[in-house]
């Protein structure tokens, strides 16, 4: 199994390449991110290999760094996503805010990516967000310092807009952490408004 191909880059396209190594040639395809970061042909390159071996042929797939390798491993992963689509979405949006996008469940950034519908997305989404997670200890921290600057943000808001109508300080900020608390849905400032003036008319 090649996992990684230190050779001279003899030729080059947007779709694929071939390393010279040791005599041998060895065409790989790369994704556009990966092709952005190629030398000029003759000159030494390293690429973190996929290889993919099936019974008509045995395909190898380069990456300029050992994330992009891991996010296209993630890819081909999910149900309905070959190394085709994989290397498609590589072209259209980094390792890093792909996984970010995932973690986020931003869809709209990944249908903007062509090839990629609704569908797709949302599988990925539902099937990598925890694999990232694990894999990425720094997008796991940003998305729990996010979670956590964005839930203050939005108490405090609430707690300005009770206090606005009226309501004392301590009982409007006591109803608030009550309702985060035993919320067991996604709560917007709206939501939150609305049950804390139910609550509080009682």
């Amino acid at each position: 199994m090649i996992a990684l191909i230190n050779g001279r880059l003899v030729y080059k396209s947007v779709s694929c390449i071939i390393v010279e190594t040791n005599g041998v040639g060895y065409h790989v395809y790369v994704p556009l991110t990966t092709f952005y970061e190629l030398p000029d042909t003759n000159h030494p390159v390293t690429l973190h290999i996929h290889t993919q071996v099936r019974a008509d042929a045995i395909n190898l797939f380069g990456f300029h760094t050992a994330e992009e390798k891991e996010v296209f491993q993630l890819m081909i992963s999910v149900s309905g996503i070959g190394p085709k689509l994989a290397m498609n979405i590589l072209s259209g949006i980094t390792a890093a805010e792909f996984k970010r996008a995932v973690v986020q469940g931003d869809l709209g950034r990944l249908v903007s990516i062509p090839g990629v519908g609704k569908k797709t997305a949302e599988r990925m989404v539902v099937e990598l967000k925890d694999k990232v997670l694990k894999l990425d200890s720094f997008i796991a921290a940003d998305v729990r310092s996010g979670e956590t600057q964005v839930g203050e943000t939005m108490k405090n808001d609430a707690l300005s807009a009770l206090i606005n109508l009226g309501y004392r300080s301590n009982t409007a900020k006591s109803v608030i952490d009550t309702i985060i608390k035993g919320s067991a849905e996604t709560l917007t400032l709206d939501v939150l408004l609305k049950k804390a003036l139910k609550h509080l008319s009682r």
